[in-house]
């Protein structure tokens, strides 16, 4: 019996359209299960995908580069998603405008901060400088993180991990912490959301309001600017 499931799973799996199905499938199971937790974070329906998706790929030894072969579709509609983040955007130019001096420097302190404790904290318990500049750019979204991250010798595989466990982590702590830190105003909790957990952070932060979906939207993409500028100069600076 054991056998026969299996050769019908490679059967299966010689198909494009199967590892697309599994994502999708997967990704609306979680997202049914985060609405019927009244949206808690901690019920994020990316982190439910993912646990699944590795669960299945690991018990039917499927190797990930041909999963991606049939979900890269996913991975190409990441692009449009992410210009359509400037909708809402558009709507709040105005605020933005008014607001940009608080913008750049909440930026600035946003992106050094996320570089600095990363690594810090990592080289404090002693680990490998490879290790490290993987580590650095984790609050970027991942196509610049990786970028970032290979060019400065790190590990890219490392740093696409470390960016989605930090957007998981980021959607799903960040408005509590919001909230224990009594910040109320949708700007500042959307630019905060946005510069820590880029695009997973946004998606949450959209949910809860446009303003704040606006504000995360802009600070992850001034975010990524960020960090592509500062961390290869303070990586060179400081090794």
């Amino acid at each position: 019996m054991g056998e026969g499931l299996r050769d019908i799973w490679v059967y299966l799996a010689a198909s494009p359209l199967l590892a697309l199905t599994l994502t999708l499938a997967a990704y609306q199971m979680g997202f049914w299960i985060y609405r019927k937790g009244r949206l808690n974070p901690l019920l994020n329906p990316v982190l439910f995908a993912v646990v699944v998706l590795v669960a299945i790929l690991t018990v039917t030894d499927t190797a990930y580069a041909t999963y991606f072969e049939g979900a890269q579709f996913v991975h190409f509609l990441l692009g449009p998603a992410t210009v359509a983040l400037a909708l809402p955007l558009y709507r709040q130019i105005e605020r933005v405008r008014k607001s940009a001096l608080a913008i750049t420097v909440s930026l600035l302190a946003g992106s050094l901060t996320a570089i600095v404790s990363a690594v810090g904290i990592a080289w404090v318990f002693g680990a490998t400088d490879e290790i490290l500049v993987s580590l650095a750019p984790k609050s970027v979204t991942a196509p610049v993180a990786m970028g970032i991250s290979e060019q400065l010798g790190g590990l890219p595989s490392l740093t696409a991990v470390l960016v989605i466990l930090t957007g998981i982590l980021g959607a799903a702590l960040g408005p509590f912490l919001l909230n224990l830190l009594r910040v109320k105003d949708m700007a500042a909790r959307g630019l905060a959301i946005g510069t820590a957990s880029h695009g997973i952070g946004t998606a949450r932060a959209l949910q809860v309001s446009e303003v704040a979906g606006a504000f995360s939207g802009l600070a992850m993409g001034l975010n990524a600017l960020a960090t592509a500028i500062l961390l290869p100069l303070l990586w060179n600076w400081l090794f």
